[in-house]
């Protein structure tokens, strides 16, 4: 009988977009028909302003409206997670409390980057955040982008804390992963697309994705499979996904890509992104319709 993971933070989450309107503003409309699709289409977590959801250059206010608007939309069928990240943790901090404020169901809480604390700041940064609302925790460890990865010892402490659930891995490694979710009892979720089928065989909860913006159906697929013990069936349907995920996630900025795959899906009405992300070129747009065509998905 197949032994099924604990899942607070469900099992299949898609690190949501943030539309926006031709002229740069936050486009809410767009953001509701789009958590409603995706929890249509197999999510059981939406997780706002992330990276892909452009949290470096959004916007408190907008993060809160965002927040409020697609908790009404889907907060009953959905887990509502939100990114309280910021390399100033008075600011994560305030991040956090307006999640709280306006709905957010937990906090994805990513390591500070740039100003590369030690290890000892980083974990009163995180217990600074812990301690600013009642809402569970996913800590997020994605060293490419941040320069700074939580240690072992780190991990052991902060899995202590009563409201620090889970991690999102992003690292790569998954054998590190495997021993790190068996020894310190975390829930763990995949941060990369690539490696999903890799984690869910390692004993993950689920993953957090970013192509699951159009092949969340897919993905829904593969970890009820895998619930069932199909694993060579799951393995397949993974390795069906591949060319796709290059597609999107080769170029190493997901929300660029995903932006343009829901506007050529028709689900959004413009790809436009806020500086310093520009649009994908005309080659790597074809690339994309190619990709999508050929999953069925176009």
């Amino acid at each position: 009988m197949s032994h099924i993971p604990s899942r607070l933070f469900g099992s299949l989450a898609t690190a949501m977009v943030t539309p926006f309107t031709e002229d740069g503003a936050l486009d809410v409309d767009s953001a509701v028909r789009l958590a409603a699709k995706l929890v249509d289409d197999g999510c059981d977590t939406i997780l706002l302003s992330g990276t892909t959801g452009e949290s470096p250059t959004t916007h408190q206010p907008e993060k809160n409206e965002l927040t409020a608007a697609v908790k009404e939309a889907v907060g009953d069928r959905a887990f509502i997670l939100c990114g309280a990240g910021s390399n100033d943790t008075a600011h994560a901090v305030r991040i956090a409390e307006g999640a709280q404020a306006h709905g957010a169901d937990g906090l994805l809480v990513v390591s500070p980057y740039y100003n590369r604390p030690s290890q000892v700041g980083l974990v009163a940064h995180v217990h600074a955040i812990a301690e600013a609302s009642d809402l569970p925790i996913m800590l997020y460890d994605i060293p490419g982008r941040t320069g700074l990865a939580f240690s072992d010892e780190t991990l052991d402490v902060l899995a202590q804390h009563p409201r620090i659930k889970a991690v999102k891995d992003a690292t790569g490694n998954v054998e590190q992963g495997v021993e790190r979710m068996h020894r310190t009892g975390l829930e763990y979720y995949s941060g990369d697309d690539g490696l999903n089928f890799a984690w869910m065989t390692g004993g993950a909860s689920g993953f957090i994705s970013v192509v699951g913006h159009v092949a969340a159906k897919k993905y829904r697929e593969m970890i009820d499979l895998l619930d069932r013990d199909k694993v060579w069936e799951a393995r397949e349907l993974s390795y069906s996904l591949r060319p796709l995920v290059a597609a999107i996630m080769g170029g190493g900025q997901g929300a660029v890509m995903a932006k343009h795959a829901l506007h050529l899906q028709g689900v959004i009405d413009t790809p436009k992104l806020r500086l310093p992300l520009v649009e994908a070129g005309a080659e790597e747009i074809e690339g994309l319709r190619l990709a999508l065509k050929t999953a069925g998905l176009l």
